[in-house]
């Protein structure tokens, strides 16, 4: 049974390292990071990339959603402070640039962008001869949103019993791959398999849900004590990081795990454990709630939320 460890990917490690910024920085360590502009306002920063699902991007040649999963990452961290996205950059650097390959990936940047409400401003395009394989790149994104200071959520106010409600993820994200990418290269699967209405491939390249909208709409009608962007990590990981150390969370599982991470599973003979840590098992984002708030959320007709847990 292959671990994401095994895979090269070491979470504890990464964990680690966040613990020893943050004896000199220890306002290091949320989704995001806050600075105050005013005594009303804050900006709200987060930087990310898209990992190693590009590597399947290079081998499918699709390259017109990563640039999507590439903004998603960015702009649902900074939400989860319930900042609002303001401007979005970018960096791509490549070995030799490819004008068809670097208008996909832009064209999917400016979609996300579009579907996040923010600015694309600018970039970096950087070509390294040498650095990388012909054809292949790497991204990186940074954005930046805003956020009245009296209206950020930070988890404080969390207490037991709280629910933890879930919203549907896309598909896998951008979490993971190297890990999903050990199980196809030990069991030599095509990419071209069937699953689902659609090929592996495609099911693994879809690019990772933008919750902007939701998130604003949620906000504007419930109150809202903690929100989790589920990435690296999986779920447990992402909502511990967002309520209080003295509590801990119980998720029950019930919902309508998508067939992808089925498939994963039996493919890579994971057990459930090592799954829930690695993926979002379907759920991309979660805010927690009171009962009473979580009562009010489930006559909602606007948006689709899923009990998954509750604080405890």
């Amino acid at each position: 049974m292959p671990t994401y460890k095994e895979a090269g990917v070491d979470v504890g490690i990464g964990n680690e390292f966040v613990a020893i910024l943050q004896k000199k920085f220890p306002y290091i360590g949320g989704f995001s990071g806050l600075y105050p502009i005013n005594d009303n306002q804050s900006l709200v920063a987060s930087t990310d990339g898209v990992g190693t699902k590009l590597k399947l991007a290079f081998e499918l040649n699709e390259h017109s959603t990563v640039g999507i999963d590439l903004v998603a990452m960015c702009v649902n961290d900074i939400i989860t402070t319930g900042a609002k996205p303001l401007f979005f950059l970018d960096y791509f650097a490549c070995n030799k640039l490819d004008l068809n390959i670097a208008k996909e990936v832009l064209g999917g940047i400016s979609r996300g962008c579009e579907k996040a409400g923010c600015m694309l401003l600018g970039g970096e395009t950087a070509e390294m001869p040498g650095f990388y394989k012909n054809k292949e790149y790497d991204l990186a994104g940074f954005c930046v949103g805003i956020v009245q200071n009296k209206l950020v959520v930070n988890g404080s106010f969390v207490e037991k019993k709280d629910v933890i409600v879930g919203l549907r993820s896309s598909g896998v994200h951008s979490n993971g791959f190297s890990l999903i990418r050990k199980i196809i290269q030990d069991t030599k699967v095509s990419l071209e398999d069937p699953l689902d209405k659609d090929s592996l491939g495609k099911c693994l390249l879809s690019p990772t849900k933008i919750y902007v909208d939701e998130v604003a709409k949620t906000l504007s009608k419930y109150q809202i004590k903690a929100m989790a962007h589920i990435t690296g990590g999986g779920l447990e990981g992402n909502i511990k990081r967002v309520i209080p150390k003295e509590y801990h969370i119980k998720l029950d599982y019930n919902w309508d795990i998508p067939q992808i991470f089925h498939w994963i599973q039996k493919k890579g003979r994971i057990d459930s454990k090592e799954m829930s840590k690695v993926f979002n098992m379907g759920i991309g984002y979660v805010f927690v709630v009171s009962p009473e708030v979580f009562n009010a959320m489930q006559s909602d007709s606007d948006i689709s939320y899923i009990k998954i847990g509750n604080v405890c």
